[in-house]
Parts: structure tokens; C-alpha cells; sequence
């Protein structure tokens, strides 16, 4: 069956059905007198990205960022719902635009960011994403406080290897050749700043096994798979948290 490139593009790319996601703050705790108990101290969690990091086409609950909090928190930590900044179709340049107009002043006590299928679909220039993914590296840094060990890049996942993928007319082995590349960069650039780094591009590329692991549009990843990137990452989260 063909898959016009216009219905591609819409899909993958300018669908707006889930943006920036911000935990509603808690009323503080009172006694029986009426006096404000001390609530306990949460840690927090700022969640950069696109689709992939909002969860596109699952729910909220499934996402990596929100499924990350709970196994987090079932292992004795205590952290707050996650801040989201996120949507489908952004690529790098699109990010760093939202970050900045969400003039964000607090520091986090873990950032993740994960970015650049979109510039990778729309032939977007490498040294342009290299440019602005270092630009959006050192936010996430300055947004943890500077602690290094607090912050977890995230490799681009290989949308070629989805249904959607295969079916959307495009050469999926130049895909593969193109994400790697990308994710080249954004590796040798996390490497070099000194965060830690997260693989869970082969980890996607487990949809030739398993169908169960992409979700209902065929082209985005289920909360199986999510949960199992979770296992990847808070590896990382257990190692330097």
C-alpha cells in the first residue's frame, strides 16, 4: 500500500496532539489543628525532547519520563511528577525555541534529553543539529545545577525499522545509516561534556521481533517499549544518583 509523503509528514512530524506537560503543584499537607505539616522533600525531573519523550501515541502514565518516576520512586527515591518539555515534530532549533520561551529558572536534580529524528527526517544538516544539540547539552547541564552526573542524553530510536517505516516509501537502510550518524553526534558531544549516555536505539530496533513493542500508529513505540528503555536508563540513574 502507498503512503503518500503528505500524510508521512503529518504524522510524524507536525502532529501537536500532546505538548509541553507541567506536574500541577501540590497544596501543602495540614494536621488536624489546622497547622502545615512539613511535606518531604521531592526531587525533580525535567523530561527535553519530541515525540518520543511525550509518548506519543500512548498514554501519559506509559511514558518513559513518567514510567522512569515510578520505578524510581518504587526504589525508595521520591521524586515529583515529571516537567515534560516536548512535542511532536520538534527538532533541535524547534526545542531550543521552547526552552527559551519557557524561561525556566529552577534547577532540576535530573534532566534527560532526548532530540533529532525530526532533524534527520527533514534532511536537516548535521553540523546544524551538532551546533544546537551542544546549545541544548549545556541547558540541560546549567538546568541540573551544573552537576554532570545528573544529566542522561539519549540516542535517537531508528523509526525505519517501524511499519510505518517501511512502508512510508523511503530507503530504510539510508535511515539506519542516518540516525547513526546523528546519534554519532550526539554521543561524541555528550562524551565530551561528561553526562552520561543512553543506547536505546537497538533496543527499538527489537519491533522486527516483537509487534506488541509499537504502538497503534504503527510508526511511534508502545509502553512496553517505554518500559524497557526505563530499564536502560535508570542503569544510568542507579549508577550516578
Amino acid at each position: 500500500m502507498r503512503i503518500f509523503p503528505a500524510l508521512l509528514t503529518i504524522m510524524l512530524f507536525v502532529s501537536c496532539s500532546k505538548n509541553e506537560v507541567s506536574p500541577e503543584e501540590s497544596s501543602p499537607a495540614t494536621t488536624e489543628t489546622g497547622a502545615t505539616a512539613a511535606a518531604p522533600v521531592q526531587k525533580t525531573y525535567l523530561a527535553l525532547g519530541d515525540s518520543y519523550t511525550i509518548g506519543e501515541s500512548v498514554s501519559q502514565a506509559q511514558s518513559f519520563p513518567y514510567l522512569l518516576v515510578s520505578k524510581i520512586n518504587s526504589r525508595g527515591q521520591n521524586f515529583a511528577p515529571p516537567r515534560v518539555i516536548a512535542r511532536t515534530g520538534w527538532t533541535t532549533k524547534d526545542l531550543q525555541q521552547a526552552m527559551t520561551s519557557a524561561n525556566i529558572t529552577k534547577k532540576y536534580d535530573f534532566v534527560s534529553l532526548l532530540i533529532g529524528v525530526n532533524n534527520q527526517y527533514q534532511g536537516l544538516s548535521k553540523s546544524e543539529y551538532r551546533t544546537q544539540f551542544k546549545d541544548l547539552l549545556s541547558r540541560a547541564i546549567n538546568h541540573a545545577g551544573g552537576k554532570l552526573s545528573h544529566v542522561s542524553v539519549i540516542s535517537i530510536p531508528d523509526w525505519g525499522q517501524t511499519p510505518f517505516g517501511k512502508k512510508s516509501g523511503r530507503n530504510t537502510q539510508k535511515i539506519t545509516e542516518d540516525i547513526a550518524a546523528f546519534n554519532a553526534i550526539n554521543k561524541a558531544e555528550s562524551i565530551a561534556k561528561g553526562v552520561s549516555y543512553t543506547d536505546i536505539t537497538s533496543i527499538s530496533n527489537k519491533v522486527n521481533q516483537d509487534p506488541a513493542l509499537v504502538a497503534s500508529d504503527g510508526l511511534h513505540y508502545s509502553g512496553k517499549m517505554h518500559a524497557l528503555w526505563v530499564d536502560a536508563i535508570i542503569a544510568t540513574f542507579n549508577r550516578d544518583n
